[in-house]
């Protein structure tokens, strides 16, 4: 039987690209300014996580909120200078 050789789990860091191995202490992340940078884009809203709505109240109230701010979107109205 052959033998398999086992690969080291190499990736790249997330935020500037550099080889991390999943033995390093800051893995993911290359080093701890790296964690902080991702942390930051997240903290100012770069990153967002989202999921289709399933909720037929939810879905019913946003329906309803584009409605009642009046416009549906298209410009043209007054301020549309």
């Amino acid at each position: 039987m052959a033998t398999r050789k086992r690969k080291a789990a190499v990736l790249r860091c997330p935020t500037c690209g550099a080889l991390v191995r999943k033995q390093d202490e800051d893995f993911p992340f290359c080093s701890d300014r790296c964690r902080k940078i991702d942390l930051g884009k997240w903290a100012m809203g770069t990153y967002k996580i989202s999921s289709p709505v399933l909720d037929p109240e939810v879905l019913e109230d946003l329906g309803g909120a584009g409605q009642s701010r009046g416009g549906s979107g298209r410009g043209g109205g007054a301020d549309a200078n």
